[in-house]
């Protein structure tokens, strides 16, 4: 089949389907796979969103950049690698970076991915009314499609972080015209990826077959990728062994050993993983800072290392893993376990056993929450736990004033630190408060060039401001195990990443 035939039958296919599967409907001759398809099931949490500017959600954009390209990606090392873009230039001032396109690219509809179409994508998540990327985009003035496969982008600051910065979590680029209807690109994805939908059941299952347009196309191994919703983690080991799934990502560590017993393959992932406790500062009793001192030498980390992760984890203090460019050993002590200060600050501030009453409302019941609410309680102060069926809007709104969350890192380790600690972070439940000195130190962090000798340094200082945040403790990186049948090749060791590129199934 010659490509212009592909793009045709492809676009159309997509309408049909696309139609059918909104409708409730699945696609017709979808089903089975054939003898000769290299096929691989992936057990897995299906995400609510699959238009990357809405989605937001943690690890999902993984699953998102099956259908999606991105302008550049990460390699081993966390460096910025050419994507959809082979290469960029900045301009003298560093206020300005273009991008140069492949050749020949098309998203799945038949429609040119060129300048216009970027262009059009950075311009939509910047001001859809949704969007979850804004406030990781405030660096970025304007943008300009200065050929068909040059795009520049304006920067209203020195900006050296924006071939990290649009990346997969940032830059998964969708076609304009799924665009122009919103609702329905967040449930048919319609992008430029190794895959396209040609079925999907919303809280059921998706499946998807190899794009031969692809720009990597002729690395990607797999002609049929079925995802499933995951079974519970502790049925999650058979469902592999039996050949139901052959594949899932995020296996409990409490059956580490049951899969290794089984003969499946158990692999520690590379993540940049921080769970951490959220306090908004703007509401009571958070306003007080004697509260917020004392709940932060309330925090026992290694606890959550021994009961949550069952010892695979770490402990931590910061949004960044020891070892990763952004890690900052002068922080690596902050605020030190000691309920007996925890208490004595508490009793200086006029609070007394059982005065303080808060409500910790979290996505999930999970050892961890029980683990803070114990730790509280051994200082006096109670908790309540309250396990929200739609958590992420009003974390997300900042209408929490006490939660849990975990990060899974971003390709660029300012956009990490300003979605944590910048006063439109998304992360950041003590929006618009930031910590003294972080903007400044974060600036610095951002003018200094990914290879100049001082950008760790640089970073490191922007990592240490920002942890005077009064809005996140951070506690424990739990492990992230790849667990899958001995037939599936070893995946990338990308950070906090799962890429398809290369992987065969036997």
């Amino acid at each position: 089949m010659n490509r212009s035939t592909h793009r045709t039958r492809t676009a159309a296919a997509i309408l049909l389907v696309g139609s059918m599967a909104l409708a409730g409907c699945s696609a017709a001759g979808a089903g089975a796979a054939s003898d000769h398809e290299s096929v691989l099931r992936w057990a897995v949490k299906l995400p609510a969103h699959w238009d990357p500017v809405v989605q937001g959600s943690g690890f999902d954009f993984n699953l998102t950049a099956l259908a999606y390209a991105s302008l550049t990606e990460i390699d081993e090392n966390g460096d910025a690698v050419p994507g959809l873009a082979e290469s960029w230039d900045y301009d003298e001032t560093g206020t300005a970076v273009t991008f140069h396109l492949r050749e020949g690219l098309v998203f799945q509809d038949g429609e040119p991915l060129n300048a216009e179409a970027v262009k059009s994508y950075i311009e939509r998540a910047k001001t859809q009314e949704n969007s979850a990327l804004f406030g990781d985009l405030t660096s970025i003035d304007s943008v300009t499609a200065d050929s068909e496969l040059d795009v520049t982008v304006h920067l209203n600051q020195v900006d050296h972080q924006i071939p990290l910065l649009l990346g997969k979590r940032t830059a998964q680029i969708t076609s304009p015209l799924a665009a122009q209807d919103p609702a329905r690109l967040d449930q048919w994805p319609v992008g430029a990826g190794p895959f396209t939908v040609v079925e999907y059941v919303p809280e059921s299952h998706i499946t998807f077959e190899k794009n031969d347009d692809y720009w990597d196309a002729e690395n990607i191994h797999i002609d049929r990728l079925e995802l499933a919703t995951a079974p519970a983690p502790s049925t999650l080991v058979a469902s592999i062994e039996t050949g139901v799934y052959d594949f899932a990502y995020g296996l409990d560590p409490s059956q580490y050993r049951a899969a290794v017993d089984g003969g499946l393959d158990v692999v520690q992932h590379p993540v940049l993983y921080a769970a951490n406790i959220s306090l908004n500062t703007n509401k009571a009793p958070f306003d007080d800072p004697a509260v917020v001192e004392a709940i932060r030498h309330a925090i026992d980390r290694d606890e959550f290392v021994e009961k949550a992760t069952f010892g695979f984890g770490y402990t931590t203090t910061q949004p960044f893993p020891e070892g990763s460019i952004g890690y900052d050993p002068e922080s690596a002590d902050l605020w030190p376990y000691d309920p007996e200060l925890a208490i004595e600050i508490l009793a200086d501030a006029g609070y007394g056993t059982g005065d303080l009453v808060v409500d910790l409302v979290v996505s999930a019941d999970t050892a961890a929450n029980e683990i803070v609410q114990s730790q509280l309680a051994a200082i006096g102060v109670t908790a309540n736990i309250t396990v929200a069926a739609d958590w992420y809007t009003p974390f997300f709104a900042k209408d929490l004033a006490f939660a849990t969350y975990s990060t899974t890192g971003r390709e660029s380790p300012v956009q990490t630190l300003t979605a944590h600690f910048g006063p439109d972070g998304p992360l950041n439940l003590s929006s618009p408060t930031e910590p003294d000195g972080f903007a400044e130190a974060v600036q610095i962090a951002r003018e200094t060039p990914l290879d100049d000798p001082d950008y760790a340094a640089n970073l490191q200082a922007a990592t240490r401001a920002g942890l005077q945040s009064e809005a996140l403790i951070f506690t424990h990186g739990p492990p992230m195990f790849i667990v899958k049948s001995p037939r599936v090749s070893d995946v990338q060791p990308i950070p906090g990443q799962i890429s398809l590129t290369g992987v065969t199934i036997e």
